[in-house]
């Protein structure tokens, strides 16, 4: 136990959910890979346990823990051979959900925050659109005030929980003339009319749900805007800092999940007389990717734990994804080249772990987006700054 960020109840915390999900998740996973649906049963357990309002309010039924309980659900999901039900889960809680308990009011957070931590509605965060990628600011989706109602016309992809969701928070611009200074935040309930879901087929993270959105003059009431108008932007920069964070514990959590598998299966695969965990080359190989997982470990706890004090870690939540995600695919590839042939049978867990962690240096902004975002903060001296 890391003693100096995590407590006993923490560990008595990790315990219980790791048996959880041994014994409520883990049986159904390769059906949900194979058939790239999870079913909803699943997400009403999740909620009864409380696992959806670890540091939400108790008002609506969360329990206000700490941010360290956040990283322990985080790493005991990498755990479990799906990268994409990880996602599913930690999508709906930590990206549609900090939005609305962020952003909307209380009518929003009684009728939508309090079902999404009870696992009866699903949430899904819809900013990222066909032609803009990482490029929040190029967004094309309008949203056109119509007397008592915003009119919204559009496109997303790459929206995780898509298909499955309830509701959307999506961003759209109101003032397309301003740029980043024009996007606003809506709550968007799926069974809106002119809203169209198309699941997108992909290379890992198969037990997710995956979809392109488009918004054909879909009409939302004027009270479904969250926040200021045309604060959309900020907000969400201010939360990217945790989406960062998220996809860093992600990548760390996983690369120790392959390390200690690939040094399991190495302490009992023989080859010329002796174990292959004797060979020079292979240890070494693996000692570097430990000390380097280990290194990432420490930085991401370091930037969790200022994040948990209120503190603005924009820029450490951004090296922390950069490096975390590479170091993670870099692991995992030798991982599976150290169980040879093995590796790329799919009953072993480093052919899924690989095509899933792929995923790592693209979502939540591209390392090369974030390469320009901490050029603009180190060599051009900008200073992102919090929401006020």
């Amino acid at each position: 136990m890391n003693s100096l960020y995590f407590t006993e109840e923490h560990e008595m915390f990790r315990k219980s959910f790791s048996d959880f999900l041994q014994r409520e998740v883990v049986p159904h996973i390769e059906k949900w890979e194979k058939t790239g649906t999870i079913e909803r049963f699943i997400w009403k357990k999740f909620g009864e346990m409380g696992f959806f309002g670890i540091n939400y309010p108790e008002v609506y039924g969360g329990m206000n823990l700490d941010l360290f309980y956040t990283v322990v659900f985080l790493e005991e999901l990498q755990k479990i051979k799906s990268s994409g039900f990880a996602a599913a889960m930690w999508a709906h809680a930590y990206l549609a959900m900090t939005h609305l308990n962020a952003e909307g009011d209380e009518r929003i957070k009684q009728e939508y925050l309090a079902p999404s931590i009870a696992g009866e509605k699903i949430g899904g965060l819809c900013i990222t659109e066909p032609f803009g990628g990482s490029d929040v600011a190029g967004m094309r989706t309008t949203a056109t005030k119509q007397g008592d109602k915003y009119v919204i016309n559009g496109s997303k992809t790459f929206i995780t929980n898509g298909v499955y969701a309830d509701y959307y928070v999506v961003a759209a611009k109101t003032s397309p003339e301003l740029g980043n200074k024009g996007i606003s935040v809506f709550l968007v309930d799926t069974n809106t009319k002119g809203i169209t879901a198309t699941k997108l087929d992909k290379l890992g993270w198969r037990a997710s749900d995956t979809a392109e959105i488009s918004f054909d003059n879909v009409e939302v009431p004027l009270q479904n805007l969250m926040g200021e108008e045309g604060k959309g932007f900020p907000y969400i920069m201010q939360h990217f800092a945790l989406e960062r964070l998220i996809m860093a514990v992600n990548a760390h959590a996983r690369a120790e999940y392959a390390l200690d598998y690939t040094l399991e299966y190495m302490s009992h695969r023989e080859a010329f007389g002796t174990t292959i965990n004797k060979f020079q080359a292979l240890r070494h190989t693996l000692v570097e990717h430990a000390t380097e997982i280990e290194h990432c470990k420490l930085f991401n706890y370091v930037t969790v734990a200022r994040l948990n004090k209120g503190e603005y870690v924009v820029k450490e939540a951004t090296m922390a994804k950069l490096k975390s995600t590479k170091v993670a695919d870099l692991a995992i590839y030798d991982c599976l080249q150290m169980l040879g042939g093995y590796g790329y049978m799919e009953e072993y867990p480093l052919a899924r772990l690989l095509r899933d962690s792929r995923l790592g240096p693209i979502g939540g902004g591209t390392s090369e987006i974030l390469k320009e975002i901490l050029s603009k903060m180190i060599i051009d001296n900008k200073n992102y700054k919090p929401v006020v």
